[in-house]
């Protein structure tokens, strides 16, 4: 049985490996995926064009002014003289954000201790309004800070200090790229074992596998291992580059993530399977395998959290593997995790490959004969 079923195997290889075009399609896109959202993909701002609407001629109107002009992530693109010029410029999209302050600023600083900032922000993007507007209260409260110190005012009586547990630089970076190992595993998985059983019915071979002396879990392991050797393969290099070239800390039990890694690939191989044993032709399994990519994607909680969404898609989203190994690969890179804490996120992708796996072979056998 092993020779025969090591012979299947060399077979598939060669099918997947000996086309030109079909190595490309294994190799280069996901490096090109994972290249472009690993610096695309990401919530934080280096770059926010403000403009600035100063009425004040103040030293503390000065001394702000100074702090936004100073402050590494805000460029001054425009002065305003006008407050007709504002609505203009945030219509244009030249600026993300204006400063206002008013012509008693100072003033009203020195006398009354306290006084009135406009902060004028394009909210057609909510995230990215949410945080210039986190970065401006940065800025005013150091300001406040340096204010109240310089001129012998009590200090306010509480100070909030703020530390970030597992990602001490709020880097979104550290948080996209672990999910990408898993998407893009999944990508490549689903595509190897989509068209593996649909390939063999175009090209007129799968009678001849009828012939041989495989019997029909055979041929079906045959087709799921070359799919899963190549997950693992593909999995490891994105490992590399997310920790050796995007810096991305690996703290966890490497077992661990490889164990998580190895019961994810057994479900996508064989929801791969499963397309693959109803698909007749390539196309309808490329389109199958598509079909269920897609809301495996959105509904993983790799974009947006799934304790957000509606009762019944979380429920939904129970059967979906890539929800459980995002978890796994969260908590192994960031948090340090290894097999006790892991348990829960591990069993629920063991189930979900051997109903798949189970469903393949029953498909398999059924229209094998």
């Amino acid at each position: 049985m092993l020779i025969r079923l090591l012979a299947l195997i060399h077979k598939e290889f060669l099918a997947l490996l000996k086309d030109p075009r079909s190595r490309m399609v294994l190799i280069v896109p996901p490096m090109i995926q994972l290249l472009v959202f690993g610096y695309a993909a990401t919530y934080d701002l280096k770059h926010v064009p403000y403009a600035l609407y100063n009425e004040d001629s103040g030293a503390a109107g000065r001394e702000l002014v100074a702090a936004f002009d100073g402050a590494p992530t805000f460029r001054r693109v425009a002065t305003l003289h006008a407050a007709g010029e504002i609505a203009p410029r945030v219509d244009r999209r030249d600026v993300l954000v204006v400063i206002h302050l008013g012509p008693r600023f100072s003033a009203d600083l020195q006398s009354h201790g306290s006084a009135p900032l406009q902060v004028i922000v394009d909210g057609r993007n909510s995230n990215t309004a949410m945080i210039v507007l986190g970065d401006v209260r940065s800025i005013v409260e150091r300001f406040n800070r340096e204010w109240a110190a310089s001129h012998g005012l009590a200090a306010a009586p509480a100070r909030l200090e703020t530390r970030a547990w597992f990602n001490p630089n709020l880097e979104s970076r550290w948080f996209f790229i672990p999910g990408l190992v898993g998407m893009l595993t999944l990508v490549v998985t689903m595509l190897v074992t989509a068209l593996t059983v649909a390939r063999e019915r175009e090209q007129g071979t799968f009678d001849q596998l009828l012939v041989t002396p495989l019997r029909p879990a055979e041929i079906l392991l045959g087709k799921a291992l070359p799919g899963f050797l190549i997950g693992m393969v593909q999995g490891t290099v994105i490992l590399l580059i997310a920790t050796l070239w995007f810096k991305v800390p690996l703290l966890g039990s490497l077992p661990a993530l490889y164990g998580g890694l190895a019961l994810f690939l057994l479900s996508g191989v064989g929801a791969g399977l499963l397309i693959s044993a109803l698909a007749v032709t390539q196309q309808q399994g490329l389109l199958g395998a598509f079909l269920f990519m897609v809301p495996a994607v959105i509904l993983s909680g790799f974009a947006t959290p799934i304790a957000n969404m509606p009762p019944l898609v979380q429920a939904i989203t129970l059967i979906d593997p890539l929800r459980y190994f995002l978890v796994i690969l969260r908590k192994v890179f960031l948090e340090g995790a290894g097999f006790d804490v892991l348990t829960g996120q591990l069993w629920p992708m063991a189930a979900i490959g051997v109903v798949t796996l189970s469903l393949a072979s029953w498909l398999f056998r059924h229209r094998l004969y």
